[in-house]
């Protein structure tokens, strides 16, 4: 039976306490926007640091241009009148320069009220690179900065000028202005961009999924539940297919179950009176081994062992109730005799199917007798009924078994020349009703006898299928010595 819970009612995993958007989308989103801001927040120390360096190096090219106005003055100074203009325009309170380890004040200008603070544009430190920006923004009013650079117009080791930060502080705060506008900007289109691209090729897809699944969980019958396969190579086609494939399991699970069901409650109402029936079948064959008909002699053994497999089989599903099967007994058994029992149970003289026995009438199998004979019987009559529903038939039919020996593994094969197994049945052929290839056929014959292979830790399998014909392989452990050569060991042992 379904189960119909909606997928409201599943229990809430136990996650984290802070706030988390549920859907992929919202998430999403969420994930698109941080990541976007980390990526401005990243791209604007070295893009202030870089802005801070060009303007102080600007103020240093200004002060060294006006440093050289003493030079060509008539005696080699200037009025502090003209050397306050000269300073003024080039944005410095002072400039020095400092020749062989002689350090000069070409242009000085009032005295400072407060020491000013370092940046050496020669050989500067990145963390100190980085981090100068925010200095200069973060620090208090009124401060002066002294920059140190290589001289350019002058040669000197060094131009040094101090100059007043604040300016500086205005022009930084404006451009973080437009840094946070453009950052603004950029985020938005490339976050828009990628998070519609990951919600088109990603989200949306899982979404489907997920929504298929859920209807899926809530009636499996509903044939709208399907997810719709995109036929994309990627990951997401493939658990599409991968979904479908396990839905179309699922339902031909859930319905071979319910046939099961109640083919089981069928077998529980008329298996009480089957057995009754079986017993009085019994004391009627009984009764005929009374007679000394020489043909009912000879019939009546395999009347007997029919009605012993039958009453037991009808047992077993009372005591039992299921589909189980019991625990095998392994012994030797020759195989030819019990092939020989299965074909004539599986009717192929009837039906004009001829048998290919390559098995000695000594050689042997381990295998329980009963259990053997069934799994013969079903394969046989498998094999039988698929040479008669072959259309267009011409050549007679014919099955082929045979017997090898592989270290401990007895392998019989069973090759027929009929149509062979069609391709769309290959994957769910030991299913029970789901294996059939035939519109009338059960789909049991097959997995009864592979249950029943694998019970005695063996196996069956499709070796081979062609247009001219299927074999199977019957695995059974062990390989006992034929009966003839196990007589002889046994009476050398005895002498």
């Amino acid at each position: 039976m379904a189960d119909t819970a909606t997928p409201q009612e599943l229990p809430r995993p136990k996650g984290p306490r802070f706030f988390w958007p549920g859907g992929l989308s919202a998430r999403l989103l969420t994930l698109t926007i941080l990541f976007a801001v980390l990526a401005a927040a990243f791209a604007l120390p070295p893009t202030l640091a870089s802005y801070e360096e060009k303007w102080l190096l600007d103020r240093v090219r200004a002060g060294e241009l006006a440093s050289l106005a003493p030079d060509v003055a008539p005696d080699r100074k200037v009025s502090q009148q003209i050397a306050n203009q000269l300073l003024n325009g080039a944005g410095v309170a002072r400039v020095a320069i400092q020749t062989d380890g002689m350090r000069r004040l070409v242009l000085g200008g009032p005295s400072l009220r407060r020491a000013p603070y370092v940046v050496d544009l020669r050989d500067q430190a990145p963390a100190s690179w980085l981090a100068a920006p925010f200095q200069t923004l973060l620090g208090g009013e009124g401060r002066y900065v002294r920059v140190v650079a290589p001289p350019r117009f002058r040669r000197g080791d060094f131009v040094e000028i101090v100059a007043p930060d604040a300016e500086l502080k205005r022009e930084l705060i404006a451009y973080l202005w437009k840094l946070a506008l453009v950052a603004a900007f950029v985020t938005a289109g490339v976050g828009g961009v990628v998070y519609l691209s990951l919600n088109i090729f990603l989200v949306r897809p899982m979404q489907r999924i997920t929504y298929a699944m859920e209807r899926f969980r809530a009636d499996p019958e509903d044939a709208e539940a399907r997810v719709p396969l995109s036929g994309r190579r990627d990951e997401i086609g493939r658990a599409e297919a991968e979904l479908d494939r396990m839905q179309a399991d699922l339902r031909v699970a859930l319905n071979a179950r319910g046939r099961l069901a109640a083919l089981g409650e069928a077998v529980a109402k008329i298996n009480h009176d089957l057995k009754n029936m079986l017993t009085s079948a019994q004391i009627a064959s009984e009764r005929l081994a009374a007679l000394k008909d020489p043909k009912v002699s000879q019939v009546l053994p395999r009347l007997e062992r029919a009605l012993d497999r039958a009453v037991k089989l009808a047992s077993g599903v009372l005591a039992y109730g299921k589909t189980e099967e019991a625990a095998p007994e392994p012994r030797p058994v020759r195989l030819a005799a019990a092939v020989a029992a299965a074909a004539e149970e599986a009717r192929l003289a009837e039906h004009g199917v001829t048998l290919d026995c390559a098995v000695g009438p000594a050689e042997q199998v381990s295998a329980d007798p009963d259990q053997l004979h069934r799994m013969l019987a079903n394969l046989l009559r498998n094999a039988r009924e698929a040479i008669e529903h072959q259309d267009a038939r011409r050549s007679p039919g014919h099955i082929a078994v045979s017997l090898a020996r592989v270290e401990d593994v007895s392998l019989i094969r069973i090759a027929d020349n009929g149509p062979g197994v069609p391709e769309r049945v290959r994957e769910r052929l030991f299913q029970p009703f789901a294996g059939s290839g035939r519109p009338d056929g059960a789909g049991l014959g097959l997995a009864i006898a592979r249950e029943l292979a694998q019970g005695h830790g063996g196996d069956l399998t499709l070796a081979e299928t062609t247009a001219q014909g299927a074999t199977f392989e019957l695995r059974l452990p062990g390989a006992p010595p034929p009966a003839s050569s196990r007589k002889r060991a046994a009476k050398g042992s005895a002498a």
